[in-house]
């Protein structure tokens, strides 16, 4: 039923973006549940190679999806959306459905709420595929800390997608999802993004609520978008975006529509391209590939001007000191005795909190919890936490003062392509080094999107990203939206599952 007017090009339902099977069932050209089925199809024939769920929805995706296209027979006023799958990151809760976060700590937790965003999607009539696999508790870069198992890039099967939205990544890149929702705290939605060669948004801070995601550093962390184009994430920004009166950090602002920036023009626009994003550590491939779109950008009609952002050295030990002590303050919640992992070995209330924790925990969430312990004991907290927080303040002013400027700043996402899985386990320090690109972003709560734009000498996807103002996603989509129309790396590259 669903090549009606499509033969040509002989595609699969799960290949289409989202705006694509929109507009099919609206001309009757398929069905939600010819979609939804499509997917499982797809999740049963690839996933095994992939990793990338950690588990899967199937009985209740396909139920949902026939009520919505009995709905539409009906005539009921069913929204655009409505039947669309989707895949969401395990640290999103969603009613009676296990919530893990990839840790043993919450391997059997059945969330009793929705997220925020999880009653959004339901208003408009999404389905859920399942949760996606990422690293414990979002903690890392490439969802090899994930308890459960690692997740491959659909692109070469022997390496990382990134982290740690690395499952909501390689879902959407490997068409085991239209689309997915990650969660974003250094960098967890674009680095993943940029190396599974798909779109992903880390939005403003407050744009989006964080009800409902378990928390790691809760004055960075937030959720976003994982698409497989820029229209697609301007659709999603539109759904999940919104005041939230259960997040206290969530702003109260008019509702804008994504959608009507994505036109293709950058004429006027000034961009700056800041020289401390591509020196040292950044691979001569990506640095090329930066210089590349800056050019683009010029004769596209938009002004590229190289600028210095000095202070941005100095993101990364902030970053790991303040996201640390949060995630320290944040876990203490979990002790073995309200909900979650509970030794059996205890002879006291002490064994009960110290064997659970040992146990329940994987060593990277061990390391975190111990460093952001150590900056908020006496005696350090004024050496290292409370000047961390001074510095965050200076970055954020330095990118102030920059937007005054700048429409935008051209960035790469990640300092290199996706590496080999077990190539930077045994050195943490190196794999922090992965998140240096992103982290920033953070710190400052701006908004930032990650675009492929080519793929490097090993067939592995470069994406590039774009900093905007806080609360202009629209100059981020207008700009992610012409260099896209621009390049064709979609229509021109697709995932080859290979090995090595």
């Amino acid at each position: 039923m669903h090549n009606e007017g499509k033969e040509s090009d002989n595609m699969e339902l799960y290949e289409y973006t989202v705006h694509e099977l929109v507009e099919m069932l609206e001309k009757g050209e398929t069905t939600s549940e010819e979609i939804t089925k499509s997917y499982f199809k797809r999740i049963k024939e690839k996933d095994p190679e992939i990793k990338a769920y950690i588990s899967t929805m199937e009985e209740s995706a396909i139920e949902k999806a026939k009520e919505v296209d009995e709905a539409r027979r009906a005539g009921k006023n069913v929204g655009k959306l409505a039947g669309i799958p989707i895949g969401i990151k395990d640290n999103i809760c969603i009613t009676g459905t296990r919530t893990t976060c990839s840790s043993k700590m919450l391997e059997n937790f059945v969330s009793p709420y929705n997220a925020t965003v999880i009653e959004k999607l339901n208003d408009e009539g999404l389905i859920y595929l399942g949760k996606t696999n990422l690293d414990e508790f979002a903690m890392g870069s490439s969802t090899e800390n994930s308890a459960f198992f690692t997740t491959s890039n659909p692109w070469d099967l022997d390496r990382v997608p990134g982290g740690s939205s690395g499952g909501s990544a390689a879902v959407v890149s490997a068409d085991l999802a239209p689309w997915s929702l990650g969660s974003d705290t250094g960098g967890s939605i674009r680095q993943p993004a940029s190396l599974c060669g798909i779109v992903g948004l880390k939005p403003t801070y407050g744009l989006v609520s964080r009800y409902g995601l378990v928390a790691y550093a809760s004055s960075l962390d937030q959720i976003g978008p994982l698409t497989k184009d820029v229209t697609d994430c301007a659709i999603l920004l539109n759904l999940i975006a919104g005041h939230d009166e259960k997040d206290s950090t969530s702003m109260d602002l008019e509702k804008k529509d994504y959608t009507k920036s994505l036109v293709n023009d950058v004429k006027g626009m000034k961009i700056g391209l800041p020289k401390e994003y591509i020196s040292e550590g950044v691979s001569e491939e990506v640095k090329n590939a930066i210089l590349e779109v800056a050019k683009k950008y010029e004769e596209l009609g938009a002004s590229v001007e190289e600028c210095s952002l000095d202070i941005v050295k100095y993101a990364l030990p902030v970053y790991y000191i303040i996201a640390d002590a949060e995630a320290s303050s944040n876990l203490g919640r979990f002790d073995g005795i309200r909900y979650g992992y509970r030794s059996e070995k205890f002879d006291d209330l002490k064994d009960i909190y110290k064997n659970s924790r040992s146990e329940g925990f994987g060593p990277e969430v061990k390391r975190r919890i111990l460093l952001g312990t150590y900056v908020l004991s006496s005696g350090y907290y004024d050496a290292y936490y409370k000047k961390a927080q001074k510095v965050r303040t200076v970055i954020k002013n330095a990118y102030d003062e920059l937007f005054k400027k700048y429409d935008l700043l051209l960035t790469p996402t990640s300092p290199t392509t996706a590496f080999k899985i077990g190539e930077k386990c045994n050195n943490p320090v190196e794999m922090y080094l992965a998140d240096i690109c992103t982290v920033p972003v953070n710190i400052a709560g701006l908004p930032g999107m990650s675009i492929p734009y080519k793929l490097d000498s090993n067939g592995l996807p470069i994406g590039i990203q774009l900093i905007g103002k806080a609360f202009d996603e629209e100059t981020i989509f207008r700009a992610g939206y012409t260099l896209e129309q621009n390049i064709g790396f979609r229509k021109d590259n697709k995932p080859t599952f290979k090995k090595g």
